[in-house]
Formats: structure tokens, sequence, C-alpha cells
């Protein structure tokens, strides 16, 4: 691919990720347990809440890529959302795998997860990029689809989580919050 301006955009946002995203899993206690914070920000250990570290930030910057990155030729939403969707799996994968394994649940682990996670779909992300991979008006449609159904998932299953171990805080052993906004 001849465009390189969204070079400088995703090391930009591999910053932005990793650092939002840990910024997040506080946040929630900051605010003093709102739930519009909750809707964005980890309110629980579960699984699922590490992967909204990943999700929230990754989105928002994807469009404020996008957005700034429109009058070239470059398809970003392919690659983000392909790469987002790698980086989704990837954490309960290692989560259950490591904690399987080992029979523990180790804070500092959990953390070297979500950052991996976070390098190795900003690595995926790239390297499509630059190798021009899901370009095209399907894959913009495709991967802006993907992109606000994993904002709005995040959202609605912070509220309404489905009652399964992904969602299950393993130290409480509560979901999501219940709370109204």
């Amino acid at each position: 691919m001849r465009e390189k301006s969204w070079r400088k955009w995703e090391v930009a946002g591999l910053f932005f990720t990793l650092i939002w995203g840990n910024l997040f899993h506080f946040v929630f206690d900051w605010s003093g347990e709102s739930a519009a914070v909750g809707a964005i920000a980890a309110v629980n250990e579960s699984v699922w809440e590490h992967i909204k570290l990943l999700v929230v930030p990754w989105v928002l910057w994807s469009v404020l890529e996008t957005l700034a990155l429109r009058r070239s030729r470059i398809n970003i939403l392919g690659s983000r959302a392909a790469a987002l969707l790698l980086g989704v799996i990837y954490i309960p994968a290692v989560y259950y795998t490591y904690v399987g394994a080992s029979g523990s649940n180790v804070a500092i682990i959990n953390i070297i997860i979500f950052q991996l996670a976070v390098l190795l779909a900003f690595f995926v992300s790239w390297r499509w990029l630059d190798k021009g991979r899901l370009q095209g008006k399907f894959w913009s449609v495709c991967g802006a689809a993907i992109l606000l159904l994993s904002l709005a998932l995040v959202v609605y299953w912070t509220f309404f989580p489905p009652q399964i171990p992904l969602f299950t805080d393993p130290v409480t052993g509560q979901t999501g919050i219940s709370q109204g906004l």
C-alpha cells in the first residue's frame, strides 16, 4: 500500500488503547460506581469485563482514525474490525487455558493477557493495512457493523449479562451491574 499516513495513526492508537484500556479498569470505582461510566468501563473482574477494556478504546480509536484518514483511499474499518475480533478471542482463550492449567487466577497475568491482546490486534491490523487486505466498500461496511455491534454488546451486556462463566466475576460471583442509568 502506497499511502503510509495510517502508520502514525496505528502507533498512536496502540498507545491510546493500552493507556485507556488500563485506565478503564479503575474508572468505574473512581466514579463512585456510576452506571453511565460502567457502560464503558470494567465493572468487575470477569473475563468479559477484560474484553471490554480492549473493545471500548479500540472502537473509539477506530472511529477517530477513520475520520482522520477519510480523504485517503485506505479502508481502516475492515482491518480494525477483524483485528479486534482476534483480540476478543485471544483474551478468553489464553485466560481459560492458563487458569485451567495452573488452577489459579493471578491479577498480573490478567493484565499481561490484556496487553498482549492489544499488541496482537494492532500487529494484525498493521499487517493487513500494510498488505492492503480487507479493502473496498464491502469490508468497510462489514467493519463498521462489527465495530458498532461490538460496542453495543459491551454496553448491553454490562446491564444484561448472560449468566455464563465468561461474564461472572471469579471473586464475587456477580455479573454486570444492576443499577439503571
